[in-house]
């Protein structure tokens, strides 16, 4: 095996951050290095690590390369450190996959299905764009919705605020039917107090899923909930085995959803989902950012037996970065790998290179209450 000799950071539209790894036979890898509205903060993390344990080490070594960066200095996990650690290691894997002519999945032990199922994610802008967006997702072939509730509660929520949230997936199970499955993210808006309240009302419309009902911080409280008989997902704020430990252990969650940029990448993952899957917990891993994040969550939706789901891959911008783009889209509600080596994508480095550095200082949005105080995200 070669060695690392360079590295190379893209900011891209509308808001991804790409790594290119370079060794000493030419040889590139690609990895997704980003924390939304946290870019340049990332970047700089990749830098410290590339530059202080990664340069003129062999590239194959990605255990051994996983463990000197998270262990290697007195302070570990978090959001930054973990999600520059994912895409380096992302393109650690991708360039081990292209020298021995597999895809990651083989490396990783082979394929334990032919196609991952996917969901389509529903993001209305008001209660009259449900039907009709849930409606299409079905058209396009799609058998299970992921509906973000987008209406914002109250800080001390009132009936109205819970008869909203409720609404929506109503609306949504009234126009799919019974044979399409309905997640709902929530995404934490909902109050710690709350939340069994909101639980046992979202029962009446049967949901696959109900995804961050409360932030993560005050997740214990849905242990006093343990009569509700909605599957709980949870896990994109997440960062390390350690982190999903004591909530697998607690009983708590139902789904696991660690996000292939933020949780340490592919070889975290691996470690994730073994554990989980002590406990009988599926995995939906999250992936809520670019395509080279898209096909490294894929290669480990088909390989690993516990990860049931994934999102469906939005196809925005996806034409200017990668070649091969039809390795990423959807058929009839599932995406299915070919046997390319490596993370399954060929980049267009001409494209990244034009769009670099236009318009992608994205940074999460503030909003407030009518009372002028902050909305937590």
């Amino acid at each position: 095996m070669a060695q690392i000799v360079d590295y190379e950071l893209f900011k891209v539209p509308p808001r991804w951050l790409f790594l290119r790894i370079e060794t000493s036979d030419g040889t590139t890898g690609w990895g997704e290095p980003i924390l939304e509205g946290r870019a340049e903060t990332v970047k700089t993390a990749v830098e410290e690590l590339m530059d202080g344990y990664l340069l003129g080490e062999e590239s194959s070594r990605i255990e051994d390369h996983w463990q000197r960066m998270y262990r290697g200095g007195f302070y570990r996990g978090g959001p930054v450190l973990m999600s520059a650690i994912a895409g380096i290691d992302q393109a650690l894997w991708d360039i081990k996959g292209k020298y021995s002519g597999e895809p990651v999945y083989d490396l990783l032990g082979g394929q334990s299905r032919e196609q991952v199922p996917l969901y389509k994610k529903i993001v209305p802008d008001e209660i009259e764009d449900v039907a009709e967006l849930a409606s299409d997702a079905v058209d396009e072939g799609f058998r299970a919705l992921k509906l973000l509730n987008t209406y914002q509660t109250s800080p001390i929520e009132s009936t109205a605020d819970i008869d909203a949230i409720c609404e929506s997936l109503a609306v949504a199970r009234e126009a799919v039917g019974r044979e399409v499955n309905i997640g709902i993210d929530l995404h934490g808006h909902v109050s710690a107090g709350m939340a069994p309240r909101v639980l046992s009302r979202l029962e009446e419309y049967d949901p696959m899923f109900v995804e961050e009902p409360v932030r993560p911080e005050h997740v214990r409280k849905l242990d006093d909930a343990s009569n509700h008989n909605i599957p709980v997902a949870f896990g994109e704020r997440l960062y390390s085995r350690w982190e999903f430990h004591p909530h697998l252990e607690a009983g708590r969650l139902d789904i696991a959803q660690p996000d292939i940029s933020h949780a340490g990448g592919i070889s975290e993952i691996v470690n994730i989902a073994s554990m989980a899957e002590t406990y009988g917990t599926q995995l939906m891993i999250n992936c809520s950012v670019g395509p080279i994040a898209y096909a490294a969550t894929s290669q480990l939706g088909h390989h690993l037996p516990n990860a049931v789901q994934q999102p469906a891959q939005g196809e925005r911008y996806i034409d200017a970065y990668v070649e091969n783009v039809d390795a990423l889209k959807s058929e009839q509600g599932h995406v299915s790998l070919s046997d390319e080596p490596g993370l399954g994508i060929e980049i267009d480095e001409a494209g990244v290179r034009e769009h670099a550095g236009k318009g992608s200082d994205w940074r999460t949005p503030l909003r407030r209450h009518n009372d002028g105080s902050l909305v937590e995200w």
